[in-house]
């Protein structure tokens, strides 16, 4: 029998870090050696996740001075901290990182959209950018990996196809929609839940920091030369992302034709899941799926993708990219059901 893989969570207190938790606890070849909580450290994880109260006997710890007999690390810390931890990890030492430390190979855009300076370029170079289903070959042999932003996998997952298959023509505008719980656990003024419960407004209109990670992604997926619109509004659900993809392609396309493209592309992955009409968020919720429907009128297309922010936009697929470095099959610990209703 494999033995386990020993595994240690940095920053285990935010939604990020409970829905690891929630999938590490029951992943046959893991183990959870700490999970740190600076504010929270000493107690148990169960006090402060309730949902996994019973589960464990694990307690919150600070951040450990050395990491021993540790085979991999989840970096789910607020932006600007992974990139403090990741030049100190001992080089036998995996880690995937859910902030956007690592994701953008310029510095000046990081820095222009995550309004601080970077600190760990040098090692920014290792990472390989952990979009499951774009880049499964290079995330096997990674010892890094830069987490997708939830937004970014969204729209990435529901563009890839056109983009490899050179099927778009011109400008490409992406309304996306999220729920309160991508803005984390500490309340602040727009995205305090009750503030935006009964409400809709759209936010960081034209600067929104996955904008640079998108385009990034499609150049390497494909011929991307498209202007690329990106809105993104608050949604007032707790979970959950929904975007609708606005483009024009080559050649008229019938919908059946556009859903053979994804069909084609998609093959071999199992969270993609092509759906009739519009997705909704309520199938994918607490799940790792993708769920993908299309519209489609002479040469106007659109695509519409939903995914859980927290799992397939967070920490589902940084286990799925754990699976893949670690040489298991992609969907292990991975088959969660969502509700109905």
């Amino acid at each position: 029998m494999q033995n386990k893989i020993r595994v240690g969570i940095f920053g285990g207190s935010g939604y990020g870090g409970s829905e690891l938790l929630r999938i590490l606890l029951f992943h046959p070849n893991a183990e959870i050696v700490f999970v740190t909580a600076n504010e929270q450290a000493g107690k148990p994880i169960g006090e402060v996740h309730r949902n996994l109260n019973g589960l464990t006997q694990l307690n919150f710890i600070s951040a450990p001075e050395e990491l021993t007999d540790i085979d991999c690390v989840f970096l789910a810390l607020p932006h600007g901290q992974a990139m403090d931890i990741v030049p100190r990890l001992p080089a036998n030492v995996k880690a995937i990182d859910l902030s956007g430390d690592f994701r953008l190979r310029d510095q000046s855009a990081f820095e222009k959209h995550y309004k601080q300076p970077h600190t760990a370029m040098r090692a920014q170079v290792e990472f390989v950018y952990g979009l499951t289903e774009t880049n499964r070959e290079a995330i096997r042999d990674a010892r890094l990996i830069a987490n997708p932003g939830c937004f970014a996998t969204a729209t990435l997952l529901g563009l890839a196809p056109l983009v490899a298959n050179r099927s778009l023509n011109g400008r490409v505008v992406v309304d996306a929609k999220t729920g309160s719980s991508g803005s984390g656990a500490k309340a602040a003024a727009n995205t305090h839940h009750p503030q935006r419960m009964t409400s809709f407004y759209a936010y960081k209109p034209f600067t929104h920091q996955h904008v640079p990670e998108i385009e990034q992604e499609l150049t390497h997926v494909g011929d991307w030369t498209s202007e690329l619109v990106f809105m993104t509004h608050s949604l007032p659900v707790a979970r959950g992302i929904f975007t609708s993809i606005y483009a024009e392609s080559k050649v008229e396309l019938a919908e059946a034709e556009l859903r053979q493209i994804f069909a084609d592309y998609y093959r071999e992955s199992f969270f993609v899941r092509l759906v009739n009409g519009s997705p909704d968020i309520n199938w994918v919720k607490t799940t790792n799926f993708c769920d993908i429907g299309f519209a489609a009128r002479g040469k106007q297309i659109v695509v519409f993708s939903a995914i859980d922010n927290l799992v397939k936009g967070a920490a589902g697929q940084a286990v799925q990219n754990m699976n893949l470095m670690f040489g298991l099959d992609e969907t292990t610990g991975l088959k969660l059901v969502g509700t109905n209703p």
